[in-house]
C-alpha cells in the first residue's frame, strides 16, 4: 500500500500538470469516496424513515399518495445503488492505474469532464458517438 498523498484543501486539477499524477488521483479518489459516503448515508436515512413511517392510513387518496412517494424514493435509491457500483468501479480504475482514460480510444478524458462526472469512462467525443449510435439503433 502506498503512502497517502498530501493534498491541500483548495487543490483543483489543472491542465498544466502531468495527467493523472498523484495529486489528481488523490483528488478524484477523495471526491468519489465522499460521493459514495453521501449516497450511503442517504440510503440509511431512507431505511430509517421507512421503518418509522409504516402506518395504516384510512384515507385511500392519502395512502395512495404515500405509496407513490415511497415507490419514487425506492426507485431513486435503486438508481443510487447502481451509481455506487460505478463509483466502486472508478475507485478500482484508480487503483489499477486506468482512471482518467477513455475505454474506447485510450485517450485522456478531460479534467473538466472528470470533475463534473468522476465516474466517466469515455471522453466526451466517444460518449457522444456512443449516444448517437444508441439513438439510431434503439427500438421505439
Amino acid at each position: 500500500m502506498k503512502a497517502e498523498t498530501f493534498l491541500p484543501d483548495d487543490y483543483r486539477p489543472a491542465e498544466d500538470e502531468p495527467f493523472m499524477n498523484d495529486n489528481q488521483l488523490e483528488y478524484f479518489r477523495r471526491k468519489l469516496l465522499a460521493w459514495r459516503s453521501d449516497i450511503l448515508e442517504d440510503s440509511r436515512d431512507t431505511i430509517e424513515a421507512m421503518k418509522g413511517a409504516t402506518r395504516n392510513i384510512p384515507d385511500i387518496a392519502d395512502r395512495a399518495s404515500e405509496e407513490t412517494d415511497r415507490a419514487l424514493e425506492l426507485r431513486t435509491r435503486d438508481r443510487e445503488r447502481k451509481l455506487v457500483a460505478k463509483i466502486d468501479a472508478a475507485l478500482r480504475r484508480i487503483d489499477e492505474g486506468e482512471y482518467g482514460y477513455c475505454d474506447v480510444t485510450g485517450e485522456p478524458i478531460s479534467l473538466k469532464r472528470l470533475d463534473a462526472r468522476p465516474i466517466a469512462t469515455m471522453s466526451l467525443e466517444a460518449q457522444e458517438r456512443h449516444e448517437r449510435r444508441e439513438k439510431v439503433h434503439r427500438d421505439d
